[in-house]
C-alpha cells in the first residue's frame, strides 16, 4: 500500500540573495574560498564547471568563450540570480568583462555578472587605490594581458611579481608561507596603495589578514574581490572577519 501525504511548500533557499558561480574545471580553491566569504543565512550560491585546460596561456584562456553559455545553463533553471560570477581573472583580462558577461546571460537569467577583473577595478574604486602591487601565479604571457587590462581602467601596476607557473596543479599548491614572502617584498618595493593576489587557485584567504598587519596595504585577492562584488551587486552588506578590510564595509 502506497500512502500519499499531503505538503506545504516553503521559502526557496537564498531568501536574501541567490548567487551563481561558474568555476573552472581545474579550479581547486575557489569554492572553498567562497563558502568562507558568502554568508550562511539566506544566501544561496550554486556552482556550475566550466572546462578548462591543465595549462594556462592566452590560448587555452581564450578556449573558455565557446563554452561559457553551455556552463551557465547547467545553473538551476528555475532560479532567478542576483548575480553570477566567472571565476576566471585572466580568463577575463582575455574574453573581455562585457563578453564574459553576454555570455553568461545566454545561459542563465540573473541581473548582473561579474567576474574578478571587473570585481577588482570595483574594489579600488570602493578603497581609492589607482596603483597596484600585483602577485601573478602565472607566465609572464598572461600576466601581462591582465596588467594591460587594468591600466585601461586607469590602475597601474608599477609592481609586479610572479610564480611564474603555468600548471594549474601546481599553482593551487602554492602554500601560504610563500604567498607571504612574496607579498611581503612587493609591499616593501614602495609606489604602490594596495596589494593584488591574483588567481582564483591561489590559496590567499589565510594570509591576506596577516600581509595587511604586516604591510599596512589593503591586500585584495581574486576570491575576496569576485565574493565581496556579487554580494554588493545582490544588496548584501555584511561584514565577513578575517578576509581583509575590504570585507568589512
Amino acid at each position: 500500500m502506497t500512502q500519499v501525504f499531503d505538503f506545504t511548500l516553503g521559502p526557496a533557499l537564498g531568501e536574501r540573495a541567490a548567487l551563481g558561480l561558474i568555476v573552472l574545471q581545474s579550479d581547486e580553491t575557489i569554492e572553498h574560498d567562497f563558502r568562507r566569504l558568502i554568508p550562511s543565512q539566506g544566501v544561496s550560491l550554486f556552482v556550475s564547471r566550466i572546462h578548462s585546460a591543465p595549462e594556462v596561456t592566452t590560448e587555452t584562456l581564450a578556449q573558455m568563450e565557446a563554452r561559457m553559455p553551455e556552463a551557465a545553463t547547467r545553473l538551476p533553471r528555475p532560479i532567478g540570480f542576483d548575480a553570477v560570477g566567472y571565476g576566471c581573472t585572466s580568463g577575463t583580462s582575455v574574453i573581455g568583462a562585457a563578453r564574459v558577461a553576454d555570455l553568461i546571460r545566454q545561459g542563465c537569467a540573473t541581473r548582473t555578472v561579474t567576474e574578478p577583473l571587473s570585481a577588482l577595478i570595483a574594489a579600488c574604486g570602493a578603497l581609492g587605490v589607482t596603483r597596484l602591487a600585483l602577485l601573478s601565479p602565472y607566465v609572464e604571457e598572461v600576466s601581462e594581458g591582465l596588467r594591460r587590462a587594468l591600466g585601461g581602467a586607469g590602475i597601474a601596476t608599477p609592481v609586479f611579481g610572479t610564480f611564474n607557473e603555468a600548471e594549474e596543479t601546481r599553482v593551487a599548491r602554492i602554500d601560504g608561507a610563500s604567498i607571504l614572502a612574496a607579498g611581503r617584498a612587493l609591499a616593501q618595493n614602495g609606489g604602490a596603495q594596495a596589494l593584488f593576489l591574483s588567481c582564483t587557485n591561489l590559496r590567499t584567504l589565510d594570509v591576506i589578514d596577516r600581509l595587511e598587519q604586516e604591510t599596512g596595504l589593503p591586500v585584495l585577492s581574486s576570491n575576496q574581490v569576485l565574493a565581496w562584488n556579487m554580494l554588493r551587486q545582490a544588496g548584501i552588506a555584511d561584514a565577513i572577519r578575517g578576509a581583509g578590510r575590504l570585507m568589512l564595509g
